[in-house]
């Protein structure tokens, strides 16, 4: 009964031997969280707030260009909307579209990788290097290339031109087309990689069993295999949208700087030759915000809250 009770009762010696190492473990973690949050205050929520008063800058009266005072002029941004959302707009039209091509591409190359190759870490890991392997070669050279493969004289043209799917007379070159087709192929790894870390953890004994059950490979792939990559599938296009929305050297490229100017182009002709601070801080904020938005509200409707 005794020792029952022992048990039963906390222990005064074991309490106050570890009261002490709370505090010293709250202390101890913070001096670890210390750098961390010290990098993000001066290289993210400084800038940010630079950013947000930057777009509330009036132009001084009879000053030089650009030259700007600080203000709460609230008529930026619907003078920056009203003269700018088609860009806007655009920009995000072309990223959901060569977010859905990477991922309709992207999703069968993972699956090769992580599925079909398992077991073979050699094929494995080769296939997994080509798909990175773009990423050894700059960016700018990578986008170049592609305004020659879809030059007008070029065989992609010239095929597509041969079975009837573009008219005589017509191109890829300079065209929205274009831009798509270079978002795709530079953010495609981004889709590809996601995808695969989530396919590669399923385990195969799931699709045995489907197989064992009389189901369909159709069937055991829309109840089983989707649904168990939703979260790569979710990091995937968020990684390859983001990144979309903001870029501006395919739309400089391969566009024709009319009908395919996304809003990075703006934001840099307004900040580096038209000088208009307040007004590419104004596009800048509103495309954080846009996206943040469009996130949260994509991620909650895949059911993947913890990604955000």
């Amino acid at each position: 009964m005794s020792v029952v009770a022992a048990l039963g009762r906390p222990d005064p010696v074991g309490t106050d031997a570890a009261s002490p190492q709370v505090p010293g473990a709250r202390r101890g973690a913070r001096r670890l969280l210390a750098p961390g949050v010290l990098y993000l205050v001066v290289f993210f929520v400084l800038p940010v707030g630079v950013l947000l008063a930057t777009s509330f800058y009036a132009r001084v009266p009879g000053g030089e260009l650009g030259e700007y005072t600080p203000a709460l002029r609230w008529q930026n941004y619907p003078e920056a909307l009203a003269q700018f959302w088609p860009q806007l707009a655009r920009s995000f039209g072309f990223a959901a579209v060569a977010t859905v091509a990477a991922l309709l591409v992207g999703y069968p190359m993972a699956y090769l990788i992580a599925v079909r190759a398992r077991g073979r870490p050699g094929l494995q890991g080769l296939l997994v290097v080509l798909v990175v392997a773009p990423f050894f070669t700059s960016f700018i050279l990578r986008t170049v290339a592609w305004k020659q493969i879809l030059a007008d004289q070029g065989e992609v043209v010239g095929a597509l031109r041969w079975l009837h799917v573009l008219p005589p007379d017509g191109r890829l070159s300079a065209a929205p087309a274009a831009v798509v087709i270079g978002l795709t192929y530079s953010f495609l790894p981004f889709m590809v990689l996601p995808l695969f870390a989530s396919l590669e953890r399923l385990d195969p004994r799931l699709l045995e069993a489907g197989t064992d059950l009389y189901a369909t490979p159709l069937t055991t792939f829309r109840t089983v295999t989707l649904p168990l990559s939703m979260p790569g599938v979710v990091a995937g296009t968020l990684l390859t949208f983001i990144p979309a929305v903001g870029d501006y050297v395919n739309a400089s490229l391969l566009g024709n700087n009319t009908t395919t100017t996304m809003v990075g182009q703006v934001i840099d002709q307004r900040f580096f030759r038209t000088v208009d601070y307040p007004t590419a801080a104004v596009l800048s904020v509103v495309l954080m915000v846009a996206i943040l938005a469009l996130v949260s509200l994509y991620v909650r409707r895949a059911g993947t809250e913890e990604l955000v």
